[in-house]
């Protein structure tokens, strides 16, 4: 097997610009890939975790395998989000930086459909698509796949409801003597079915860096809260990694909307990432996290498909996902490009035996992270409270005769003396708070009996 990109068969110029990008190594997985796709005739179904470089894996032969001088479009890769989509497209262009006549088109959802019409006038070889807006535009007209030779299904397993409704409408306007390569994290009976119905029988089945969830080196723990202290949990969590980015995953668009509030009144650099976002704010928070104008993305885990930000130093699972797939999925995110990583989950009580079943699922090892303590907790929100009187805009509304006579309060005391106060007061407050919570919640208790 080929230990450089030369000796798997990629042209110089491909190379060149893989250097320009200090990509000098082929992964496993694009050792794998690279000479199938290029040399072999069969359907290929690549088994490989995020992070592993797939997008290399079947981009550099399929940038080779065009010619330049047919206008047809040649190569059709569909992909579940546009994040994913932009990702490869931006990657393959810059793959191909030193043949530009090779036309790559990115035609996704969520954003206008007629520059894409206008776009598709001109001769390309290449296009990106989600499967929604690529049926769009072939029931348009817009675009013609007849004379396609290559289908690619990246992130397949991410996609199956999407292919389940429209890849029969997708590959009407396919040839049939095409090609088709499949690239998934997990192999789910969805997805074997996908590769039972669209793919030949001569598969060639290829995997790698499936060891331990594709990353060395992710480390998997879980926290054990009760439903009143898990906010807090976070949150103390949080500040212990000031400065680092990362991802909260929730179930649901509105759990994100809500924590991303809590978070955002607690002043910690958020924002939140979900389906019914308009494209442009999705954007635009996209943007600020890759340029870490903030550091923390709430996200659901369909929105946080095609984050590709190799600093991301942890990930927390607030709420556990439904399935196995989605757990690598979301750890996927950290760790990358032989990066280390945390991959947190924050569980109740009755999800403890779900840990079991996950190891032994994904052969991994989960271990136990120790809760912070009360008295941490209470400290940390304390210094969350410190921290929003600080960033605290001064009320211009308020009279100096209103504001003399609480100067002329404290007027005696010194700085240091004040903060002490202020902070006592503030941690009698929160205990206040504590004792009427527990209390409610006995009066509901007996209330229910």
């Amino acid at each position: 097997m080929g230990t450089t990109f030369l000796e798997l068969g990629i042209d110089k110029k491909f190379v060149t610009a893989l250097h320009n990008l200090a990509i000098k190594n082929p992964t496993e997985i694009q050792q794998k890939v690279i000479p199938v796709l290029l040399k072999q005739k069969e359907d290929v179904v690549a088994l490989a975790k995020t992070g592993t470089g797939k997008t290399a894996a079947f981009g550099l032969p399929l940038l080779q395998l065009v010619d330049v001088k047919n206008s047809d479009i040649q190569v059709v890769i569909l992909v579940p989000t546009r994040e994913l989509g932009q990702q490869i497209f931006t990657n393959l262009n810059d793959f191909a930086s030193h043949i530009p006549e090779i036309s790559i088109a990115s035609i996704c959802g969520g954003i206008p459909i007629k520059p894409q019409i206008e776009r598709l006038q001109q001769p390309t070889h290449i296009i990106v698509a989600t499967p929604g807006r690529l049926i769009d535009l072939i029931q348009r007209k817009a675009v013609s796949i007849t004379n396609t030779s290559y289908l690619v299904l990246d992130e397949a397993d991410e996609m199956v409801t999407a292919l389940k409704d429209g890849l029969d409408t997708i590959t009407k306007g396919l040839p049939k003597k095409r090609r088709t390569f499949l690239f998934t994290a997990t192999l789910s009976g969805a997805v074997k079915q996908l590769v039972q119905n669209y793919m030949s029988k001569q598969v060639v089945h290829l995997e790698a860096d499936m060891e331990t969830l594709g990353h060395q080196g992710i480390d998997h723990k879980y926290v054990v809260v009760k439903p009143i202290e898990k906010l807090d949990v976070l949150m103390h969590f949080l500040n212990t990694r000031q400065g680092e980015r990362g991802i909260i995953f929730c179930k649901t668009k509105a759990a994100v909307n809500k924590l991303a509030k809590k978070l955002a009144i607690n002043k910690f650099s958020s924002g939140a990432l979900h389906g019914s976002l308009s494209q442009g704010i999705r954007d635009r928070i996209m943007e600020q996290f890759r340029e870490s104008h903030i550091n923390i993305l709430v996200a659901t885990d369909l929105a946080a498909r095609g984050i590709d930000v190799k600093e991301i130093t942890y990930v927390v699972q607030y709420h556990l996902p439904d399935t196995y797939d989605a757990y690598v999925h979301r750890s996927g995110r950290t760790a990358r490009a032989g990066a280390k990583g945390l991959s947190l989950s924050v569980i109740q009580e009755e999800e403890v035996t779900d840990i079991p079943d996950l190891e032994e699922e994904l052969g991994i090892v989960i271990s136990e992270m120790k809760k912070a303590d009360e008295a941490a907790i209470e400290e940390n929100n304390t210094i969350l409270w410190a921290r929003k009187v600080f960033k605290t805009k001064p009320n211009k509304v308020i009279s100096e005769d209103f504001k003399t006579t609480i100067k002329t309060i404290f007027h005696h005391l010194t700085k240091e003396e004040l903060i002490d106060k202020l902070i006592a007061d503030q941690l009698h407050q929160a205990a206040d708070a504590q004792h009427t919570v527990v209390v409610s919640k006995k009066k509901k208790k007996k209330s229910n009996k």
